[in-house]
């Protein structure tokens, strides 16, 4: 009976979690799409910072992983710049040269 009811709980806090971190990206574009020329919002920042930026990261070293291995054959088509731009550089300029809650990559340019 425990058993079950932990298995309950347990899948009850999956759903709300995951529905919260479905929802929370709504809320940031339900601002607007030119957030770039206003200040991000709190929540904005915070979502990239906790969310975003991880998730970039991790982009980031697994598309370096599939450059690699797929450098060969880059080579061979003679599209490796191109590869390496999708797999590395997108993600990486998105990781590190963003503002913080911006939404497009690049340096902030204050005004």
């Amino acid at each position: 009976m425990i058993k079950a009811l932990v298995k309950k709980c347990s899948c009850l806090t999956l759903v709300v979690s995951l529905a919260a971190v479905l929802a929370a990206p709504q809320n940031v574009l339900a601002q607007g799409m030119d957030d770039d020329l206003n200040d991000p919002s709190a929540l904005a920042m915070t979502g990239d910072l906790v969310v975003a930026r991880p998730l970039l990261l991790t982009m980031t070293v697994v598309g370096t992983a599939a450059y690699i291995v797929s450098l060969p054959f880059s080579l061979a088509g003679g599209n490796a710049k191109q590869a390496g731009e999708t797999l590395v550089v997108g993600p990486a300029k998105a990781t590190f040269v963003r503002c913080l809650g911006c939404t497009r990559s690049g340096y902030r340019k204050e005004p």
